[in-house]
């Protein structure tokens, strides 16, 4: 059987199924499976998650009842198969079938022939099927986003800018890492990883931040000791934002997995007081791993809802982080099912934001700073966000904002530093 392929579909039939993120998932069927070339299967899983619309598009006009009355069993071959014909030029157009349809044979036992009927079938019909004359609902479908997307960055950004950031939202991001300073330097980091055979680039807005390209980054002795974690860039902004020294009192009020916590931690060497607050147990634990591997002892893993609170907190603090649950637009790269959850709750997420700055902003004695980030790219729950709450709360005051877009090869990520002044 082909390992490869296999685990690429074990993967996409439960992201269908239960709506799981396709990191984790990944991540969980590689590691059970072990397959021989998990390049390949990451390729294969994103690639059918990045063009879900496209390739249903073209299944609809090659199905005549359609491709929403498949199966989901059957519909993850038939995207797998139509993904490798169109877009893996490594892979032959009759292997990309045949594949398939083997592979079929034995996890879709009885509906092989169907599979390969329509496969086939795109074939022959390949040059007659065109994307819509509307406008709009073409761009929807070659770059597979949902309108509402559409929308909202076409009135945000206009219709340029709106491709532009549907384009790069679909590409594949570069790997990145964030050197912890207390154990080396990112020129002697770089060195030796170079020596291990990966090839390293600086940051580009970061000073400890690394680019680096080479499978088995994670099995290294570096990694291990605690001498890096994997970041992206504009992460890494928001925690550099908030300017930490040693000996501060810092509150990341929603900390978990940890990554901006951490950076933190490392930033003020390991001296002072770190909260790392998360409503999530489970997750707290992952910071606890985390911190033990990077030799990092200030974080202290705190249950804490983020609109509650702790009012015992008041006053307290040198530095707040509020990186915000949010729609997480700027990160589609990496989770590109991200893209087709419903839109109806995101005025409830808006509010639930605005909760949580409320209340972290509290916890700031006079001259501290609050830094607000997310990691999406949409004004209402960014810029408009905080010009809200500066104008509920005219004590504080913005020192700087930036929205760094997938357009810049980063992560879409906002990130806003303020300052509060004493009444």
């Amino acid at each position: 059987m082909d390992l490869n392929r296999k685990t690429a579909f074990q993967v996409l039939f439960e992201i269908e199924k239960e709506d799981s993120y396709s990191n984790l998932t990944l991540n969980k069927f590689i590691s059970e499976n072990k397959p021989e070339n998990p390049a390949f299967v990451r390729e294969l899983v994103y690639g059918v998650l990045e063009n879900k619309m496209l390739l249903d598009y073209y299944l609809n006009q090659l199905i005549p009842s359609g491709i929403n009355k498949v199966k989901k069993k059957e519909k993850c071959f038939l995207r797998m198969g139509l993904y490798q014909i169109l877009f893996m030029d490594s892979v032959p157009e009759y292997a990309a079938i045949n594949e398939t349809v083997n592979l079929a044979k034995k996890l879709c036992r009885g509906r092989e022939t169907f599979i390969n009927g329509v496969l086939r079938g795109y074939l022959k019909k390949k040059d007659g099927i065109k994307l819509p004359d509307d406008e709009k609902e073409a761009l929807s479908i070659r770059y597979s986003f949902p309108i509402w997307i559409i929308d909202m960055w076409t009135m945000q950004y206009g219709e340029e800018k709106c491709e532009a950031l549907l384009k790069a939202s679909n590409e594949r991001p570069h790997l990145s890492i964030r050197v912890n300073l207390m154990k080396k330097t990112p020129e002697m980091l770089k060195s030796r990883l170079e020596s291990k055979g990966f090839k390293v680039a600086s940051g580009k807005h970061s000073k400890r931040i690394l680019y680096v390209e080479g499978s088995g980054l994670l099995d290294t002795d570096e990694y291990k000791q605690g001498m890096f974690s994997v970041q992206d860039e504009a992460s890494a902004l928001a925690a550099d934002a908030l300017d930490p020294e040693e000996g501060y009192f810092v509150i990341d009020v929603c900390a978990a997995p940890g990554g901006k916590s951490l950076a933190i931690a490392e930033a003020m060497n390991d001296k002072g007081q770190l909260y790392s607050c998360d409503i999530y147990e489970h997750k707290l634990k992952l910071i606890s791993e985390q911190a033990n591997r990077l030799g990092v002892s200030i974080v202290k893993p705190t249950l804490l809802d983020g609109i509650v609170g702790d009012t015992s907190l008041n006053g307290l603090a040198d530095r707040v982080l509020v990186d915000a649950p949010c729609s997480g637009l700027g990160v589609i790269r990496r989770k590109p099912e991200i893209k087709y959850k419903e839109n109806e709750d995101l005025r409830e997420l808006v509010s639930i934001q605005a909760g949580i700055l409320e209340r972290a902003s509290k916890y700031l004695k006079d001259n501290g700073v609050l830094v607000y980030s997310t990691c999406t790219v949409n004004k209402d729950e960014n810029e408009n966000q905080v010009r809200t709450f500066l104008k509920k709360n005219n004590n504080f005051e913005l020192v700087e904002e930036r929205q760094f877009l997938p357009t810049e090869g980063l992560d879409g990520f906002y990130v806003c530093k303020m300052i509060k002044r004493s009444n």
